[in-house]
């Protein structure tokens, strides 16, 4: 296998700017090739002119003006829900593997550790969203031992790190990561909840995952955890457990009761975890921004590394 696969970013801000520097830094399998954006004096458009990046200020059009557009295999979208579908057309109409990085869930759900090799040949695929991608893997963790009936995250974020795309997508954040935790995650029924919190200092990113199920003990469910913890900490450095896992069982003489769900006996387990960013381009406190970019360039890796099987093949 030799050679890279030419990677274009639409959206230039701070996840786009974040995952540009990753890619640049970091990957074997893809080449920076070009960061799109509309704000002609955005910093990210500006570092990556400094980079010797090409850049166009004009949207998906003026990427598709480009020279190198004929050269680009993988299309990352860090814009938002509402524009992707354009973004998707365009691009999976030319041929090109698209990665959203928005909520808006076109293609099918990925998490690397999850479900990584699933869609590799899907012409668009969802990062969920940080929430999802910090939180869905422990859910997963506990539906590989156990029946889960129910999971709850609590996805906490420095107001200072959502920006104008996180904004816009409040509605589709929970919406997408409740429907994540179900698909990917395993469980019966999921929700998701988001905070802004204004602390200053800005606090680090923290997820709280709650699951109730049946069918494994406490220690089976920790050592699934723990080896998930494990395996997502391999591509995102700041993601740890914040405390040791919490448990409390429900029988038949104390069942618990969720509105609109159902009764259920088995065991609660709460899970606490910290994710703290790399700090390529956003602050280590952005650790919400810093999972969707590490987990968007590991599935766009595994892609462009299957392409340039078949090209060597």
């Amino acid at each position: 296998m030799s050679g890279k696969v030419k990677a274009a970013i639409i959206g230039s801000g701070n996840i786009g700017t974040d995952l540009m520097i990753k890619i640049m830094r970091h990957s074997d399998v893809l080449e920076m090739g070009a960061l799109v954006g509309i704000d002609p004096e955005s910093d990210g458009l500006k570092r990556a002119e400094r980079l010797g990046v090409a850049t166009t200020h004009e949207g998906i059009e003026g990427l598709q003006a480009l020279p190198i557009w004929s050269e680009i295999g993988i299309v990352f979208d860090a814009t938002s829900a509402g524009a992707h579908a354009h973004h998707s057309a365009v691009v999976t109409g030319a041929g090109k593997a698209m990665i959203d990085l928005t909520p808006a869930a076109i293609g099918p759900y990925v998490v690397p550790v999850v479900n990584g090799d699933a869609h590799l040949d899907a012409a668009n695929v969802n990062m969920v969203t940080c929430g999802g991608q910090a939180t869905i893997p422990i859910v997963a963790a506990v539906s590989s031992v156990a029946q889960v009936h129910y999971a709850e995250i609590v996805a906490s974020i420095a107001s200072k790190s959502a920006g104008p795309g996180t904004r816009a997508n409040i509605d589709e954040f929970t919406d997408t990561t409740s429907r994540g935790i179900e698909k990917v995650g395993g469980a019966a029924k999921g929700k998701a909840i988001i905070i802004l919190n204004p602390a200053e200092p800005p606090m680090l990113m923290r997820d709280t995952v709650f699951t109730l199920s049946s069918g494994a003990d406490e220690t089976a469910i920790e050592a699934a955890v723990e080896a998930m913890v494990a395996r997502v900490n391999a591509y995102v450095p700041g993601y740890r457990l914040k405390q040791k896992l919490q448990f409390e069982r429900f029988g038949s003489n104390n069942p618990v009761r969720i509105p609109g769900v159902g009764t259920f006996e088995g065991i609660k387990t709460s899970v606490f975890l910290e994710v703290e960013g790399a700090a390529h381009y956003l602050p280590a406190y952005a650790g919400n921004l810093d999972i969707m970019t590490s987990a968007g360039l590991a599935t766009a890796e595994r892609i462009a590394a299957r392409r340039l099987q078949k090209e060597t093949a």
